[in-house]
């Protein structure tokens, strides 16, 4: 979640007039995140959050990914549902963005990640994997393994066009962070899953600690499914190892791992195949979202409400990947 456009009153009540949700009463950004224009708004009949869609999201992936969430809600999921309009329309135009208004879900997400959270959150994925199965339509992963060669050669393409003769050359340690990339991206692709030799269905894909609320020490719903894709399903576990299995030393937390794993295969037994691929899919995991935290990095607009993230915190994980040599040392 961030801010990039801004919603003039103006704007926002004649938005707001093709809704029978009444008129505003609080209206705010939310500067966590970094996809989207994000609100929280509040009208006389009720909190929601209101979404003005940016950057990677393609407008044409938007009714799937609002119709996902209402079929899995269909299906017991707990999540934000699209609100509908007069015209029974879930999608709109603000401010020269497609927007849509969802429904507020209550509850806190974890600052700080205890073991406790982590079988919760194992078996609320398997869950959702198990609801979406059949949900129909489908959506490429734009932001899997084939999307991780050109982000890392557009990363180096804004370093090479940022040097001046003031400035001078990128700086070595960037230039050496990416060649370390580069050669983990090799050796991770070249050992990446045969497609159709794993399960597949719809995956969260984003399925951070900021993106799961609980309340009264129960998980209370899974917002944010602007990532999720059809793709494997294992590798939506492998993002949640990578999300909250660390410590803030970057230490992985096999205890942590044990619980979301064993609470995940209880509601979703994994297969053989599945665990072995754990690691190199934990590894592309980490390589992801590397590369898009590097690549955001570098090109949010300055004055953008929006709060970056460390690129590093990923490659530390990546580090400790590239040491698993099986399924054991992640818990399994």
């Amino acid at each position: 979640m961030a801010v990039y456009t801004e919603v003039t009153d103006e704007a926002l009540a004649a938005f707001l007039d093709e809704y029978a949700i009444g008129q505003a009463v609080a209206f705010r950004g939310i500067a966590e995140g970094v996809e989207n224009s994000n609100y929280s708004l509040r009208t006389t009949q009720g909190d929601f959050i209101l979404t003005l869609y940016e950057k990677r999201v393609d407008p044409a992936d938007l009714p799937w990914f609002l119709g996902l969430m209402e079929h899995l809600a269909s299906r017991g999921i707990t999540c934000p549902q699209p609100v509908h309009g007069r015209d029974g329309a879930a999608l709109r135009q603000l401010a020269g963005r497609h927007a849509a208004i969802t429904t507020f879900l209550p509850g806190v997400w974890p600052r700080r990640v205890r073991p406790e959270h982590c079988a919760p959150v194992g078996a609320a994925l398997a869950r959702l994997h198990l609801a979406g199965q059949d949900y129909a339509p489908t959506r490429a992963n734009a932001l899997g393994p084939a999307g991780w060669p050109p982000l890392l050669a557009r990363a180096r393409e804004t370093l090479a066009d940022a040097a001046t003769p003031e400035a001078g050359s990128p700086d070595a340690a960037t230039i050496g962070l990416c060649d370390e990339v580069q050669a983990a991206l090799g050796a991770t692709l070249a050992a990446w899953p045969a497609a159709g030799s794993l399960p597949a269905g719809h995956i969260h894909a984003d399925l951070f600690p900021d993106n799961v609320f609980f309340l009264d020490g129960r998980l209370s719903g899974l917002i944010d499914f602007y990532f999720a894709a059809t793709d494997l399903l294992a590798y939506d576990i492998a993002i949640a190892l990578n999300a909250w299995c660390f410590e803030p030393d970057y230490a992985f937390n096999v205890t942590k791992a044990r619980a979301l794993l064993a609470a995940y295969a209880a509601v979703r037994p994994l297969s053989r195949a599945e665990r072995a691929a754990l690691p190199v899919l934990c590894r592309g995991a980490a390589l992801r979202f590397a590369l898009t935290r590097l690549f955001d990095w570098i090109n949010t607009p300055p004055g953008a409400m929006v709060t970056r993230k460390d690129p590093m915190e990923y490659i530390r994980r990546l580090r400790f990947f590239l040491t698993a040599r099986d399924e054991h040392a992640l818990g399994l």
